[in-house]
Parts: C-alpha cells; sequence; structure tokens
C-alpha cells in the first residue's frame, strides 16, 4: 500500500448558536456553573475537540448510509467500506485489511480575528435553563440549572488531512465532504435539540484535490453509490 498524496482540507467554523461540549465536570461547586464547556488548558480558551467533529460527522454519515444498524458501533470486514477506510474500523476486526484511516482531524482553536472581540464580552456565556412540567406548563421540581456555551458568532480553525492511497480514497472525499455539509444541517455538541450547535463551515480550501466544498450539494440521490449492502 504506497501513500500517493495527503489532502488537506482547511477553513472556519463560525457558530450560528451557542456551542455546549462539555468539559466532564464530576462534581458542582457553589457559586459555579453546572457545566462547563472544555477549555485548553494552557490558554483557558475554550476549544472545539476534533474527535467530537469526527465522531458527530461519522455519526451523521453512518444514518446517510444505513450503517447505523444494531445500536453497536460500526465495524465491518470489508475491505473497502468507505467509512470504515475514511474513519476507522470502529472495533479491531482482525480480518479488516482496509489499511490505516484516512481522515484526522484536528482540535479546532479560536480564530485570531475574533480574539479581540471576545476578550472584550467573554469567551463564553451563561445560558440558564429550568426543567417546564408538559402538564402544568410550570417550571418543574428540579431548580434552574446552568450551561456554559461558546457564544454565536464565535470562530474556529478547522483542519482536517486525508490519506489518499488509491483511486477509491479519491472518491470517498466526497462523501467526507458530504458529511460535513451533513453537519451544517444538524449540530454539534450537547443539547442540540434546545438550539445548540448549529455551526457552518466557511472559507474552506481544499489542497491537493479538484474538488470544492461550495460544490457539494445533499440531496436524494447523495448517499446512494455509498449506501451499505450485506452482512457487517
Amino acid at each position: 500500500m504506497k501513500l500517493e498524496k495527503i489532502v488537506k482540507i482547511t477553513g472556519k467554523i463560525e457558530l450560528k448558536t451557542g456551542l455546549h461540549i462539555g468539559a466532564g465536570n464530576d462534581s458542582i461547586h457553589i457559586g459555579g456553573v453546572d457545566n462547563a464547556v472544555i477549555k485548553d488548558p494552557i490558554t483557558k480558551k475554550p476549544y472545539i475537540p476534533g474527535s467530537s467533529i469526527k465522531g458527530k460527522i461519522r455519526t451523521l454519515l453512518e444514518w446517510a448510509t444505513d450503517r447505523a444498524r444494531d445500536s453497536k458501533p460500526f465495524a465491518t470486514t470489508k475491505d473497502d467500506d468507505p467509512i470504515a477506510r475514511i474513519f476507522g474500523n470502529g472495533t479491531n476486526v482482525e480480518t479488516y485489511k482496509g489499511g490505516p484511516t484516512r481522515a484526522s482531524f484536528s482540535d479546532c482553536q479560536l480564530s485570531e480575528e475574533n480574539n479581540k472581540k471576545l476578550e472584550e464580552i467573554g469567551y463564553t456565556e451563561i445560558k440558564t435553563e429550568v426543567t417546564i412540567d408538559r402538564i402544568s406548563g410550570t417550571a418543574a421540581g428540579a431548580g434552574p440549572r446552568s450551561t456554559e456555551r461558546v457564544p454565536a458568532g464565535a470562530k474556529f480553525d478547522f483542519e482536517v488531512t486525508y490519506k489518499v492511497f488509491d483511486e477509491q480514497d479519491e472518491e470517498n472525499l466526497e462523501l467526507l465532504l458530504l458529511g460535513m455539509k451533513l453537519l451544517e444541517y444538524d449540530a454539534l455538541g450537547g443539547s442540540t435539540s434546545r438550539g445548540y450547535g448549529r455551526i457552518s463551515f466557511k472559507d474552506v480550501t481544499i489542497e491537493g484535490s479538484n474538488k470544492r466544498f461550495d460544490d457539494i450539494k445533499i440531496n436524494n440521490d447523495s448517499f446512494k453509490k455509498w449506501e451499505f449492502k450485506g452482512e457487517r
């Protein structure tokens, strides 16, 4: 297996609504925030983990290509499966010979272009929410909880590299870009059903390929050639 080239996809992720990707707090401190966002331990600024983007795009593509079955992570012994090639095989299937994971997602740091504005208003905001009793329409027994979010309008630097070994990898690059489009239709992070995490990719450039992100469209036929057929 010979590496032919590495395609580099870069751009910005712009938040259309507040984003919450949790830091995994084990305890709640008096006067503190119930649900803090993940922050860089050195700069103390919020960032978007590459694993969050990779996991959500993979999940959306598994739904779109009929791979989300049996309520378990997708894994296959098919060496030419596009999802396994792009994102990895999911579990250690000894008979899988499809080679290394093609896509490598970087953590997304806050863009320098909007750092000054965020320094003035704050890198995060606190949103207080209550649980509403759906019968009475009033606040339920649990008290209000505060959630930390990165505010709408913030921009993050986005980068993913994609290894190309053969013609199938060239073709599968379009599937990765379709997954990015699906993420724009869906959302990232937690509390997405309540409006959090709507994003948009901006100024996307693709070095090493003639594909253009703006040309990628979602329609009824977008995923047909990548639909999963047969047994895992």
